[in-house]
C-alpha cells in the first residue's frame, strides 16, 4: 500500500513558535479468518530468542543507544512530500508548499485512517503535512492566527486571550483536584504535589542561540541506529508570505549538542524545506527559497556535507520511489512533472498538464515495467485521461491508455493491486475498479445506494474498505467492504461521523487499533447522538464501549447501556500527527489510550483520559485533564505530558499500563513546551522536548534520557500471556489469539525482536466466521440471508444450455 503523508488540519496550540512536525504514515494491520478442525495442532508464531551481540551491548553507555529501530516508512510505500502552511489572515486558508521528512513521534501517527484519497472531487491523492505553528510574540506580522503544536488547547479550556489567568486557574482547579491514580495535579505554577514523591530524570539543555526571531522549525531524526538529528529553523514573514531567515542545526549525539551549519550551506542561503529519502535516511535534500534562488542542496552523509544544484523549475511536491532510493518525481507550480534518477542532481521533463497529485510509481510484480508512471492528464475542462508512460520517455508513442475513454478530473487513485477511476455515464458518475492491472469494471454496491461521494479508506489484506456518502447524508458516511477484487461491496457500518478537512479531503472517524488485526473503533450517529462503537472482527459485529466501573476518585460509575457508555474522540483536530486523541502501538497489543467522556453521547467538554489494556473490553479513567501520552521502550512504559498554555517542568511515567504513575522532573526551570521529538520506531528511550523559558527567549532543546531508569534487559521470565477476547468470547475471526506482555512494574529494556508477541490457535469454523456474499445480510443467529433488494438467480444469465455455473450460497 502506498505510504503517503497524512492530511494535515488545524490543531489549537497555546505556544509561541511555528513548529513543523513531520512524519510518515504507516500501513495498517491486516485481518484474516482462519478455521481448522478442533483436533488440529495450534499454530505457534512466538518464540523466545537469545539476545544477539547488539542486544548484549553495554546498556549503561552514555551515548551508545541500543534498540533504535529504523525509520517509520511502510515497506514498499511511496513517499509524497508536501506542506500546508496556514495563512496570516485565516486559519482555514491553506497554501500548498513542498515538504520534508519525519520528526515528532506521537500516538496517532501510525494508525489513523481518517484522510483518504477520494474518487470524486479530490484535489490530490498525495496527503500533506503542514508546518505546525506555535504563537510567537516576536512575529511582526500582527497576525491573529491561533498557532498549533503537540499540546492542543481543548475547547473547554479558554485561551489566555479570552480569559485572564485567575479565571483559567479557577476553571482548572474546579475541573480536577485529583489526577493520576489519585495524586494531586501539578499546580498552575507547576508546584510539586504534596503527597507524591518526585523523581529526577537525566537531561541536558541546549539553546539555539541566534534563532530568537524564528517562528517555524522542521525536525528530522535520521533513525537506523543513528544519533543524527537535523533541525531547520526559519522566520516566515506573514506579510510577504515567504521565508526571510533560516538556520540549519545538526546533532550527532542524540540531541545533547547541536552544530550550526549556516556556513556550510552558505551564510546568505535561505532554506525553505527539508526532504529526506524514505529508503535511505542518510540522503538529505534542502530546498532554497525560490524568491532568492531556485536550487537544491543535497547531502549523502546525514547532513554533514552538502552540494548545491540549480533548478529550472519551482518544486511544489515530491514523490519518492518505493524501492529505488534515487528515483524522485517532482511536480511544479505550472502542472509539469519532472523525474530524477540521481536524487535530484539532474532532472528530466516528463509531461505537462498533469492533475495535481495524480501521479504514481509503478509496482514491481503488478506493472509490466518498474520504471512506469501512472498519470492523470487534464485534457479539457471536465475531462481527464488516465495514461501510463515510461520513466524517461513519455512521448506519445510510449504512452499507454489502460482506460480508453475520458475520466472525471481528480478521480485516478492507484493503490496496491487496485486502480480506481470515475466515469461520467449518462450524466451520472460511475465508479470503476481494476484489480491487478486487469480490465476495469463498475463497482457493485447495494442497489438502494445512490452515492454522491466515495472515499477509499484502505486496500489492505486484499480487500477494499470504502466510505460512501449516500444522497440523503451530509455529515456522515456508510462503510463498505469488498471481496478480493474490489468489485462487490457489502455494508460494514452505517452513519459514521465525518468532517471536512483541508484540500477537500474528508475525515472519517474510523480508527484501526495497532497490534491486533481486525479491531476498529468508530463514531456513529444514532438518533442525532454520536456514540463510539468497537468491532473485533473487521466490522462484522459492532458494540458500544463499556464505561469504567469507577471514576478516578474510586466512586462507582452508574452507566447502563444503551443509554450510557464510554465515548472516545477518534479525530485529532484534523491533524493526525500532532498530539493524538487516541494512541495504540504494534509493540503494545491491547493497550489503547484515548480522550473521551462517559454518558449518553460524545461531547467536547469535561474530557478525561481513559486506558484499556485488554483491547477495549474494560477501561480505566486515569486523568481528568488533557494529556499527551507516548509509548517508551516498545510499549514497556508510558510517558504523559500535560496540555497547558503555562510552563511545566514535570512529566509522568507508568510501568503498569497506566494503572499508576510516577512524577518526574525534566528541567529545573519551568518550560513553555512547543513540541516533543522521540527517536524513530518503537524503541523510544530518548526524547527531546522543545520549548522556551519565556515568550521572547531562544529555543531550548531538552534531551531526556530514559535509559537510566531501566535496570536491565528483559528475559522470558519478565513476560506474561494474555488472551484476546470480546466480552468473554475467545474465538474471534476463527482464531484464539494469545499475546505476550511485560509484567507490571518490571523496569527492563525490551530488545528488538527478542520476544515475538503473538501466538494463535484456530477454532472450528461456524457460519458466523464467514463473510456474507454480495446481496446477503447477516442475521442475529449468524446466518447470511438475501437482502430485501436482492433476488438470487436460479441460473446464471451468462449460462448457455449444456454448460455449468457456480451459484452463491450467501457466504464469501
Amino acid at each position: 500500500m502506498e505510504t503517503r503523508l497524512g492530511q494535515w488540519g488545524v490543531l489549537p496550540f497555546p505556544g509561541w513558535i511555528w513548529l513543523l512536525i513531520t512524519t510518515s504514515l504507516l500501513g495498517g494491520t491486516n485481518a484474516e479468518v482462519r478455521c481448522i478442525p478442533s483436533c488440529q495442532l495450534p499454530l505457534n508464531s512466538a518464540t523466545y530468542r537469545e539476545p544477539n551481540e547488539l542486544d548484549l551491548a553495554d546498556f549503561g553507555a552514555s551515548e551508545d543507544l541500543v534498540g533504535i529501530s529504523g525509520g517509520s516508512v511502510d515497506a514498499g510505500g511511496d513517499e509524497r512530500r508536501n506542506a500546508v502552511e496556514l495563512s496570516a489572515e485565516e486559519e482555514s486558508s491553506f497554501n500548498v508548499q513542498p515538504q520534508i521528512e519525519e520528526a515528532f513521534t506521537n500516538g496517532a501517527q501510525r494508525d489513523d485512517l481518517k484522510a483518504h484519497p477520494k474518487l470524486s472531487q479530490l484535489s490530490g491523492s498525495a496527503l500533506r503535512e503542514p508546518d505546525l505553528p506555535l504563537n510567537n510574540t516576536n512575529d511582526s506580522s500582527d497576525s491573529d492566527d491561533i498557532f498549533y503544536g503537540i499540546y492542543a488547547q481543548t475547547e473547554d479550556v479558554p485561551t489566555m486571550e479570552n480569559r485572564d489567568e485567575t479565571t483559567w486557574r479557577r476553571l482548572r482547579r474546579a475541573r480536577s483536584a485529583e489526577t493520576w491514580s489519585g495524586f494531586r495535579a501539578e499546580g498552575v505554577d507547576d508546584a510539586p504535589a504534596q503527597d507524591q514523591e518526585e523523581f529526577e530524570l537525566p537531561s541536558s539543555i541546549f539553546a539555539l542561540s541566534g534563532d530568537t526571531a524564528h517562528n517555524q522549525a522542521m525536525v528530522h531524526w535520521s533513525g537506523e541506529n543513528s544519533s543524527v538529528i537535523l533541525m531547520l529553523t526559519k522566520y516566515f514573514d506573514f506579510n510577504s508570505g515567504r521565508v526571510t531567515e533560516s538556520s540549519l542545526w545538526r546533532s550527532t549525539d542524540y540531541g545533547t549538542t547541536y552544530e550550526n551549519l549556516n556556513e556550510k550551506v552558505g551564510s546568505k542561503t535561505i532554506l525553505s524545506y527539508l526532504y529526506v529519502s524514505p529508503n535511505n535516511k542518510r540522503k538529505i535534500m534542502l530546498l532554497t527559497d525560490p524568491e532568492v534562488e531556485s536550487s537544491l542542496l543535497i547531502s549523502l552523509d546525514e547532513g554533514a556535507t552538502y552540494q548545491k544544484h540549480g533548478l529550472t523549475f519551482d518544486i511544489l511536491s515530491l514523490l519518492f520511489h518505493p524501492e529505488q532510493e534515487d528515483w524522485i518525481l517532482a511536480y511544479s507550480h505550472d502542472q509539469k512533472l519532472y523525474v530524477s534518477v540521481e536524487f535530484g542532481r539532474r532532472w528530466q521533463f516528463v509531461h505537462d498538464d498533469v492533475v495535481p497529485n495524480r501521479f504514481y510509481w509503478s509496482r514491481l510484480g503488478l506493472d509490466k515495467e518498474q520504471g512506469l508512471i501512472h498519470l492523470e492528464i487534464q485534457v479539457s475542462d471536465g475531462r481527464s485521461q488516465y495514461v501510463t508512460c515510461k520513466l524517461q520517455n513519455c512521448s506519445d508513442g510510449n504512452k499507454g491508455k489502460p482506460f480508453p475513454g475520458f475520466i472525471i478530473p481528480n478521480s485516478l487513485v492507484v493503490q496496491d493491486e487496485y486502480v480506481f477511476i470515475q466515469v461520467s455515464v449518462g450524466g451520472q458518475s460511475v465508479h470503476y475498479v481494476s484489480y491487478k492491472r486487469n480490465a476495469f469494471y463498475p463497482m457493485k454496491l447495494p442497489k438502494y445506494t445512490l452515492p454522491k461521494d466515495l472515499q477509499i479508506i484502505s486496500t489492505d489484506d486484499n480487500q477494499v474498505v470504502a466510505a460512501i456518502q449516500d444522497w440523503h447524508q451530509n455529515d456522515s458516511y456508510n462503510l463498505y467492504m469488498s471481496e478480493s477484487r474490489g468489485l462487490f461491496f457489502m455494508l460494514m457500518l452505517e452513519d459514521v461521523v465525518s468532517s471536512g478537512g483541508p484540500e477537500d479531503n474528508v475525515m472519517i472517524e474510523l480508527y484501526e487499533v495497532a497490534g491486533i488485526k481486525g479491531v476498529f473503533l468508530s463514531n456513529k450517529v444514532v438518533e442525532n447522538q454520536v456514540k463510539t462503537y468497537i468491532t473485533y472482527n473487521k466490522g462484522r459485529d459492532w458494540r458500544l464501549l463499556q464505561a469504567p466501573a469507577t471514576d478516578l476518585q474510586g466512586n462507582k460509575v452508574y452507566c447502563e447501556q444503551p443509554y450510557c457508555s464510554l465515548h472516545l474522540h477518534l479525530h485529532v483536530s484534523e491533524n493526525p500527527y500532532a498530539s493524538g486523541n487516541i494512541v495504540s502501538k504494534d509493540s503494545a497489543p491491547g493497550v489503547i489510550i484515548a480522550s473521551g467522556v462517559v454518558g449518553p453521547e460524545l461531547i467536547s467538554t469535561n474530557v478525561s483520559i481513559f486506558i484499556t489494556s485488554d483491547a477495549g473490553n474494560t477501561w480505566k479513567e486515569v486523568f481528568q485533564e488533557e494529556y499527551s501520552v507516548f509509548f517508551l521502550n516498545q510499549g514497556g512504559a508510558l510517558v504523559a505530558i500535560r496540555h497547558t498554555p503555562l510552563p511545566i517542568r514535570h512529566i509522568w511515567l507508568s510501568f503498569d499500563e497506566g494503572r499508576n504513575w510516577d512524577k518526574y522532573s525534566f528541567t529545573s526551570s519551568p518550560l513553555y513546551v512547543d513540541g516533543v521529538l522521540g527517536e524513530p520506531g518503537e524503541d523510544i528511550l530518548i526524547m527531546t522536548i522543545f520549548g522556551h523559558f519565556s515568550h521572547r527567549a531562544e529555543w531550548q532543546l531538552v534531551k531526556i534520557d530514559f535509559r537510566s531508569i531501566f535496570k536491565r534487559r528483559c528475559g522470558s521470565e519478565d513476560y506474561i500471556t494474555w488472551q484476546l477476547h470480546n466480552q468473554g468470547e475467545v474465538c474471534i475471526m476463527g482464531m484464539k489469539r494469545f499475546f505476550q506482555k511485560l509484567r507490571e512494574n518490571v523496569q527492563c529494556v525490551k530488545a528488538r525482536d527478542q520476544y515475538i508477541s503473538q501466538t494463535s490457535d484456530s477454532c472450528p469454523c461456524t457460519e458466523a466466521d464467514f463473510e456474507c456474499d454480495y446481496g446477503f445480510e447477516r442475521q442475529v443467529d449468524g446466518r447470511c440471508t438475501p437482502a430485501f433488494w436482492f433476488v438470487p438467480s436460479a441460473t446464471s444469465p451468462d449460462c448457455t444450455t449444456g454448460d455449468t455455473f457456480l451459484n452463491t450460497t450467501g457466504y464469501a
